[in-house]
This record gives structure tokens, sequence and C-alpha cells, in this order.
């Protein structure tokens, strides 16, 4: 039979186990809602063992306080969850960087990019390890892509030096045959070509490149050093013979100057124009300047010659119609006299006077046909001149 003993112990079992739930609350309710996690978690998994080791007399106080002390471990599971899925959404966001890397045409650049997020991966707390392991895998998925492009992209890389190494070598081997040539644009159209061809191949990478260009671009300067020598010197001759020319120019306007069209000055202008082209040239730009004015005066001296030669021309075909004329009117004037001495010699009276008479006739008439046979002389010359 249940007595008084019994239902007072009870009470003060009662009373006992709620003054414990009524000390854990408090502790509880004591940490301050700031702590972190890993302060706290023990202390929270101590204070859940007790409460559980205490009995429930299912009363409603008790009913009371239990609502309150889940409600203070809510606010601490809930920041741990909160925290839980903040931790979990860094490392998937690790894992979506880490894919796009891996996925990137840059992959042979990001090796930092990769190690700054293995770096971030380590300083983000754990989940659990069920969890920690899914997402890690999925996170060393695609870092073991990104370092395999890597290795993939490197091979390819020494592949590439190693080609371009001995396209290089054979470069720098054909540019060295070239660099003693004379024949300056031909040879430079094949430096061209070769060095359109270096740039082609790409890099022999740094252990050789250096060496390599030094050594390609000291046969390329060695020709280009001659070549330039070789112009220079072609500038220096043409600068000579610019000034020669320029002084040809200089004679060939002093004998214009003086208008006399003599022989001596034509053969002069010929001179000229022998050493003009004797002189060669001085340069295309310059060699233009020069001829114009030099050929223009060559132009003026014999275009002077030509009128000069044909107002003489006209004198002396004057000069030979004038004396045609002369020639012929003496003719005729011999031709009267002759009729005037041959009137005359019938009334002559003795034969020493009719003698004489006869041969001053006769020699007037010898004369005439010299006369005439010079007048034919004449009207030849003209006729041939006229047919020229």
């Amino acid at each position: 039979m249940y007595n008084d003993n019994e239902a007072m112990y009870e009470i003060r079992d009662l009373d006992e186990d709620i003054r414990k739930r009524e000390e854990l609350l408090q502790q509880l309710q004591a940490i301050p809602e700031e702590s972190s996690w890993d302060d706290v978690a023990d202390q929270l998994q101590g204070l859940q063992r007790n409460w559980k080791r205490v009995a429930y007399w299912d009363s409603a106080y008790e009913d009371k306080l239990i609502e309150e002390f889940e409600a203070g471990l809510d606010r601490f599971y809930g920041k741990r969850k909160a925290l839980l899925a903040q931790y979990k959404a860094a490392k998937e966001d690790l894992i979506i960087r880490a894919k796009q890397l891996a996925d990137s045409e840059r992959v042979h650049q990001m090796k930092e990019e990769m190690k700054a997020l293995m770096d971030e991966w380590k300083q983000v707390p754990s989940i659990g390890r069920a969890v920690d392991d899914a997402l890690w895998e999925e996170f060393q998925a695609a870092r073991q892509l990104f370092y395999d492009r890597k290795q993939a992209h490197w091979q390819d890389l020494q592949d590439r030096f190693a080609h371009a190494l001995e396209v290089k070598q054979q470069l720098v081997e054909e540019a060295k045959a070239l660099m003693l040539l004379e024949e300056w644009n031909e040879t430079s159209k094949k430096y061209q070509e070769l060095m359109t061809r270096w740039k082609e191949v790409g890099s022999a990478g740094k252990e050789h490149e250096d060496r390599l260009w030094e050594a390609f671009q000291a046969n390329r300067q060695t020709f280009y050093d001659r070549r330039n020598a070789y112009y220079e010197q072609v500038r220096q001759q043409q600068e000579e013979k610019f000034a020669q020319k320029q002084q040809l120019i200089a004679q060939a306007k002093e004998i214009i100057a003086k208008q006399s069209f003599t022989r001596e000055d034509t053969q002069a202008m010929k001179t000229l124009g022998v050493e003009w082209k004797q002189i060669g040239s001085c340069g295309k730009e310059k060699d233009d300047e020069v001829w114009n004015e030099f050929r223009q005066l060559m132009d003026a001296y014999f275009d002077g010659l030509t009128q000069w030669n044909q107002q003489r021309h006209m004198e002396w075909r004057q000069r030979m119609i004038d004396q045609k004329a002369r020639k012929q009117e003496l003719i005729q004037n011999q031709k009267r006299q002759i009729r005037r001495m041959q009137d005359e010699i019938v009334g002559l009276i003795g034969e020493k006077a009719i003698q004489d008479m006869e041969e001053r006739i006769q020699e007037k008439e010898e004369f005439i046909k010299r006369l005439e046979e010079e007048v034919s002389q004449l009207e030849e010359r003209l006729t041939n001149d006229q047919n020229k």
C-alpha cells in the first residue's frame, strides 16, 4: 500500500530533478550567444548528456523547462546549422571555381590561382566527415583535371620548344650563309623570309631562345651593316656625281649665255652630253631633278643653234640667188656688148682692126660661157638644197 513516506520521497526526488534541470538550464542560458561552436560544443554536449540523465516526472513545469532548454539549444544548433550551410556553400563555390580553372584555355597560367583555392579550402571548417569527403572528392577531381591538363600543356609546350629549337638552329645557319652576299635587295628579301619563319615557329624556350636569337641577329646584323656601308658609299658617290652634274649645268649655262653657236661651242655642248652619260646615276630623285634642268639647257642651245643655222642657211641661199642674178645680169651685159661689137666690126677697115675686134668678141663669149657654167652650178646647188 502506498504510504506517506513513499510519497514524501517522490516529492523530494521531483524537487531534486527540477532543481537539476533549472541548474542545467541556467548553465545553458549563461553561455554567451556570440561564442564560437568550437568553444561551446563540448559544453553543450555535456549539458545534453546530463539533461537526459534527469528523470522526467510528467509535470507541466518540467515541460516548460524542457521547452526553454530546447530553445536554448536551438540558439546554438541553429547557428551551427547556418554555419555548416555557409561552409558547404563556400566549398561548393571553391569546387565551381576549380572546375572553371580546369576548363580554362589558360590553364598553364593559373597554377597560383589553383594553389590559392587549395589554401582557401583548408581554411573552411569541417561540415562533417561524410559531407566533407563527398565535397573533397569533387574538389579533388577538378584539381586533378586541372593538373592533368596543365601536364598535357607542359608536354605540348616541350614538344613545340623542341621543334622550334631545331627550326631556329637551322635558321641561324641559313642566316650565316647569307651574311657575306652582296645581292643586297635579293638577300634582304631572304632575310625577311627568315624573320617571318622565325616568328611563326614560336619560342624555343627560355633555355635556348636568347642564345639562338643573339646568333641569328648577329648574322643578320653583319649583312645589314655591310649593306648599310655599301649604300653609304653609294650615297657619297651619288653626292659627288650630283656635284659633277651641277658643274656641267653651270658650264652649259655659260655657253648658252654667249649666244655664239660656234663650232667650238657646239662641240663643247656635245662633250657635256657625253660627260653627263659617263658620270652615271646620282640617284633617281636627284637624277630627275638635274636631268630635267640639263635637258632644258641642251634643248635651248640646240634649238637656238637650229634657228641660227636656219638663219645662216637663208642668208647663204639669198647670197646664192643674188650671185646668180648678178652673173645672169653680167651675161646679158656681155651679150649686149658682143652685139654692139658685131655691129661695129662691119664698119672697120683693115684686117688688124677686124681681127682685134673678133678676138675681143671671142674673149667675151668665153667669159659668158664661164658665167653660164657658174650660173648652172649655182642653180644646181640651189636645187639640191631645196630638195633636202
